[in-house]
């Protein structure tokens, strides 16, 4: 079995641009290989809300959203207005539907999944408390973003940093189910996304 490939991806390093719809900027954390803001397969993005509004559209994606800061937002999704979202309530909807955006009290930060349900199948869960946390995973992509400081993550044993919040650890892995170790010396908080890339 070979060892997946490692990138580390730095908050302080993250570009930011603006929404699509020009209400409110992004920094983007990771894509797809050979993919960009205008054209992705899969995308993770934080993005920073300061007024009510709308949200851009992705047609033909799939989107899932967290609140990291701030006390929470209500989406309307399609005319539909759903339950409040709290911090670490991750929810997911079309990038085709019409989305606006209320905050509950103050501006907030989110963590976004965007990716194409036709091409690929996205599992995303937050991770909180006591450590350490193990989980094996058969997922060609397999991303870890810590929301509160230091993380080291050992991948079938071998030790990889995150020094700082929001910094992100990409393993890329073509061969079989690896071993995943979440670790730190405070209480986890920690996002843990699985992409598999669907059968032609």
């Amino acid at each position: 079995m070979t060892q997946p490939e490692v990138h580390l991806y730095r908050a302080a390093d993250y570009p930011r641009m603006p929404w699509r719809n020009g209400g409110g900027t992004t920094q983007e954390v990771a894509c797809n290989a050979g993919g960009s803001a205008a054209a992705f397969d899969w995308r993770l993005s934080i993005a920073d809300v300061a007024q009510d509004g709308g949200f851009s559209a992705f047609t033909g994606y799939q989107r899932i959203i967290t609140v990291l800061e701030g006390p929470g937002i209500q989406l309307t999704v399609d005319g539909s207005e759903q339950a409040p979202l709290a911090p670490r309530q991750a929810y997911a909807f079309s990038g085709d539907a019409q989305v606006q955006c209320r905050l509950l009290d103050g501006p907030i930060r989110d963590f976004n999944l965007i990716y194409a349900p036709t091409r690929w199948h996205a599992r995303l869960q937050w991770v909180a408390g006591v450590g350490p946390w193990t989980f094996y995973s058969a997922a060609r992509d397999v991303l870890v973003l810590t929301a509160d400081g230091a993380l080291t993550v050992r991948i079938d044993g071998k030790p990889q940093a995150l020094p700082s919040r929001y910094d992100c650890l990409h393993a890329e892995s073509m061969d079989g189910l690896t071993e995943y170790r979440l670790e730190t010396e405070a209480l986890l908080d920690a996002c843990v996304i699985e992409l598999l890339p669907r059968s032609a």
